[in-house]
């Protein structure tokens, strides 16, 4: 039996703290794993010639079967201890009331785990699925049901749920849903990675949406995704909640995702977490299904430069109040539907191509620059580049509000905080950066000096990275956004050598160097002549 060594701490919480100040010596990213990435290594291992994408709703859909049948079995071991009580372990209602899911004896992971070397397991599969889907309402539509199909080697789908069965959880329903959360998030990271740009269609990299939480700091109210991918901005705010001491009730959640597979996987992430959230499927453009809602936070990672979101058969929407954007990109589209859907102290945070902070075509500098001057752009982020897997494209964080005299922060209008964060981060692999907690501790801490929140500390400009712009300042750019304009140079640091010391020394060392280049030309120029090859000497006339 395998039995990997787990840690249940989770993700390492964010907590506020001021500019220049970090959280912690460490720098912890998504790279320093233990038991979730030999999971995965014998997991992949188990793929064989399928298709990742494919391969991903075969194991995280047996993922959220243990879950919730783990969790079922830690409630229905405590209900036959209270027997003498009264209490009925095969009462479904006795589940429900604790939040958890009726799982029928057919679906129990223990009866899939005895018939894994079976060659039905794929239907008994497919069952489970049906008849969890059949007692549990909200999850009806959600589960994939495609293990009986015949090109689906059921030797491997076996040993597929004897690894996922080898997932040391213990006892506790909670300590599960923390476990097969984590190893939930660890394999859509890495579908997303072996998918490549396919991938950047449900996943975001968890350093993106972390530094995103990070600045907006959801505490209570109502949080909305309107592009949420698999849930990704959902489960890092609870986090964020329950690490600074709140409650996971303290936050409604509302989403929405046009790709009904990735719909079904968002359902599943959240149900993995206890996550109670409305996530309705539909094109947010066309088929908007929380018109309503006023948010206090909106969080998002929307497609960047959509060129096909059918712009041109929505031209007059009401939430076209800075402009109709162009039916060739749907950036400020985007732009406009989160600060439609924002409360009147709502705070929006959201990733877009660095494109949108200084296009001048098709009339985006004309929606930007009214957007600058209704006083609603609070902070701009420039991020380091490599941390997408779907895209090359440098990006940037946008960080919207409708209020800046609120009275959580202090009164800023007319400012716009600039932070430029290129240099940040470090390579995860060969091709892909992640901020380290430490970054998302400076990025997050800057900005909440800048605005004043409680203990955060005071704020200063630093050269090269950070600026408190005026708008007058920002309308002399051309209503242009990009942080680099204003946060200028790095100050570089005197090195105490004096110049009437340093100047000789320097052309001293550039002697030896014109030394040496002339000896390897010499070198160079012998050989070629050996080989029967003779140059011209630069300067020499023929």
């Amino acid at each position: 039996m395998i039995c990997w060594g787990l840690s249940l701490s989770g993700m390492n919480p964010l907590k506020g703290t001021a500019m220049g100040k970090t959280r912690s010596k460490k720098n912890d990213t998504a790279a320093n794993l233990g038991f979730e990435a030999k999971l995965w290594a014998a997991a992949d291992a188990l793929r064989n010639n399928m298709d990742a994408a494919e391969y991903k709703h075969v194991v995280l859909g047996l993922i959220f079967l243990k879950y919730i049948s783990d969790a079922f079995e830690a409630r229905h071991a405590e209900l036959v201890a209270q027997k003498a009580d009264g209490a009925d372990p095969e009462d479904p209602d006795e589940f429900r009331a604790h939040n958890i899911f009726w799982v029928p004896k057919e679906a129990r992971w223990y009866n899939l785990k005895a018939n894994a070397p079976q060659p039905t397991i794929g239907k008994l599969v497919d069952d489970a699925m049906t008849a969890i889907e059949r007692d549990n309402p909200p999850l009806k539509g959600v589960l994939p049901k495609e293990y009986g199909r015949p090109g689906l080697d059921k030797q491997r789908l076996g040993q597929i749920i004897n690894l996922v069965s080898d997932i040391a959880l213990g006892s506790a329903a909670d300590r599960a849903k923390d476990t097969l959360g984590r190893v939930y998030e660890y394999f859509l990271a890495r579908f997303a990675s072996a998918e490549g740009k396919s991938g950047g269609k449900f996943y975001t990299p968890s350093s993106v949406v972390r530094i995103l939480v990070a600045m907006l700091a959801p505490s209570k109210g109502r949080v909305y995704d309107p592009c949420c991918g698999s849930g990704g901005m959902f489960v890092s705010s609870e986090k964020f909640i329950e690490a600074h001491g709140g409650r996971i009730g303290d936050i409604s959640i509302y989403g929405q995702e046009s790709n009904y597979t990735i719909w079904r996987l968002a359902k599943m992430n959240l149900a993995i977490r206890g996550i109670d959230a409305q996530i309705g499927h539909g094109d947010t453009f066309h088929n908007d299904r929380h018109p309503d809602l006023k948010a206090d936070f909106v969080l998002a990672n929307p497609l960047f430069n959509d060129s096909d979101w059918r712009g041109d058969q929505v031209r007059e929407d009401k939430r076209w109040v800075y402009g109709k954007p162009p039916a060739g990109n749907a950036n400020f589209a985007w732009v406009q539907h989160f600060i439609h859907h924002l409360a009147p102290t709502g705070i929006a945070g959201f990733v877009l191509a660095n494109g949108s902070m200084s296009s001048n075509q098709s009339g985006e500098s004309e929606i930007r620059a009214k957007i600058i001057e209704a006083d609603m752009v609070d902070c701009m982020v420039a991020m380091p580049g490599q941390l997408f897997y779907s895209t090359q494209i440098p990006v940037c964080l946008w960080f919207l509000t409708r209020n800046k005299k609120n009275s959580k922060f202090r009164a800023r209008s007319g400012e716009t905080l600039f932070i430029d964060a290129r240099k940040m981060g470090q390579m995860a692999d060969r091709t892909h950066r992640e901020l380290t907690e430490d970054d998302v501790a400076k990025i997050s801490g800057t900005y909440h000096a800048w605005r004043g929140d409680k203990d955060a500390g005071k704020y200063e400009d630093v050269a090269g990275y950070c600026k408190a712009t005026k708008v007058e300042e920002i309308r002399t750019h051309g209503h242009v956004l990009t942080p680099g304009r204003y946060v200028g140079a790095a100050e570089v640091e005197d090195d105490g050598e004096p110049f009437e010391e340093k100047m000789p020394r320097l052309v001293a060392e550039l002697e030896k160097q014109f030394e040496e280049s002339a000896k390897l030309e010499k070198a160079i120029r012998t050989n070629l002549k050996g080989l029967g090859y003779e140059s011209e000497q630069p300067g020499k006339q023929p």
